[in-house]
């Protein structure tokens, strides 16, 4: 299965504001959307978060792009809307120790984030209008998530992935032979590029 993963444009939001599902408008999508068609095959089913920043460029891609709440970013609860600098540094240390498992208040862990984005590739993958080839709009930490754990990367290394907004990466999960299954049963995968 090839899954490109594409993040969303620029949200028009001032740096320094913590936002997840905060929902907020991006740059315009068009250009963006432009650029991705190149690298994505006409035929490509598009699965995005309702968040506007992610389904305005979805929308600009396909006309009939499915919407998926599974694929919308981690929820930092009470931390949503705050400047980074003005949430509680105890937090902060507490998630810095413990960034797979630490929840702000009344949001999510990177590990929920994770189980949920792996629940949804691998119910898509199942249909048939998605088995080959589908293309996920979405957020920097759903993307980092499933690289994470398709390409069995620590924690450390997966949230620190660079990802451009606007930017498309190809990953390729084989399900079925070619590629060896992992020690624990996940499909292999390949990543074939990173933040086009």
């Amino acid at each position: 299965m090839q899954l490109f993963l594409i993040r969303h444009p620029r949200p028009l939001l001032e740096s320094g504001i913590c936002y997840g599902r905060l929902d907020i408008e991006a740059e315009d999508p068009q250009p963006v959307a432009k650029r991705l068609r190149t690298f994505l095959p006409a035929d490509t089913p598009i699965v995005t978060s309702p968040l506007r920043r992610a389904l305005g460029l979805a929308e600009a891609l396909h006309a009939q792009a499915q919407v998926d709440a599974r694929l919308m970013e981690i929820d930092f609860g009470e931390w949503e809307g705050q400047r980074w600098s003005e949430i509680d540094r105890r937090f902060l240390d507490a998630w810095a120790a413990d960034v797979l498992h630490f929840a702000p208040p009344g949001g999510e862990s990177a590990a929920m984030l994770r189980a949920r984005v792996i629940d949804c590739v691998d119910s898509l993958s199942l249909c048939a209008e998605y088995a080959k080839r589908l293309a996920l709009v979405t957020h920097a930490g759903v993307i980092r998530a499933a690289l994470g754990y398709w390409l069995q990367l620590p924690i450390k290394e997966w949230s620190q992935l660079p990802l451009a907004f606007g930017s498309i990466s190809l990953l390729e999960i084989d399900r079925h032979g070619g590629l060896p299954q992992t020690e624990s049963g996940q499909a292999a995968a390949q990543l074939r590029y990173l933040n086009h």
